[in-house]
């Protein structure tokens, strides 16, 4: 379930239908902007049931947010050198990827475990995150970053659920068939993602940051 400081809306045209995770509320409520105490409101393309990113995100007063530094993978595979050595294992036993599993793919999915670490030991989860900035660098012999790869990673922790319904929706990894995501999570942060020349750390191709909102309840 959505964290209850959260709205999600679909904004359609100049007159506003908001839909929110189970239903849609015609007409038009621009009422609800802006948010009030506490409160975020994520404003989602129109006519998408299953949108990767929202179109922005609106934080209203006295919300408390925490902001990670820029997070890497961690050196888990420890039997590799280069990228192959932020592949983690936990998830790819002995650093072998599956067919079509992408080495942004794998980067991307530790990244991501590590955020929800980060996020855990501050009282959070994948669910309260209302941002998000990340920097990809091209593979070694890639003459660009690898996009598909790293948004095949984010699904299985972001924007996997249906809007309308609120039920999961199956992800693929690399080439298999689409399956249930390591992580059900209908939160759609604002997002972009940049191309870098050269990360901080010799054979990360992915770094992250995130922003997350607390809960009113919580605080």
């Amino acid at each position: 379930m959505m964290s209850p400081r959260a709205k999600v809306l679909a904004v359609v045209g100049l007159t506003a239908a908001l839909v929110a995770p189970t239903a849609a509320v015609a007409g038009s409520r621009w009422s609800d902007f802006p948010p009030r105490g506490g409160e975020t409101i994520s404003v989602l393309p129109a006519g998408q049931d299953n949108p990767s990113i929202a179109n922005g995100v609106a934080i209203g007063p006295e919300a408390a947010i925490y902001k990670t530094s820029g997070l890497g993978p961690s050196r888990l595979n420890t039997g590799a050198s280069g990228e192959a050595a932020y592949i983690d294992t936990a998830v790819f036993p002995g650093g072998e990827l599956p067919p079509g599993v992408t080495i942004t793919e794998a980067q991307g999915i530790n990244v991501l475990r590590r955020i929800g670490e980060n996020l855990e030991a501050a009282g959070l989860s994948y669910d309260d995150v209302i941002t998000m900035r990340v920097f990809l660098q091209n593979p070694a012999g890639e003459a660009k970053m690898d996009f598909a790869g790293w948004n095949r990673a984010y699904r299985q922790f972001f924007a996997n659920t249906s809007v309308s319904t609120g039920e999961a929706i199956p992800v693929p990894l690399g080439t298999a068939a689409p399956a249930a995501p390591m992580v059900v999570n209908p939160a759609r942060p604002s997002r972009f993602a940049l191309e870098i020349e050269n990360l901080p750390v010799d054979g990360w191709l992915v770094e992250v940051e995130v922003d997350a909102a607390y809960p009113a309840k919580r605080r």
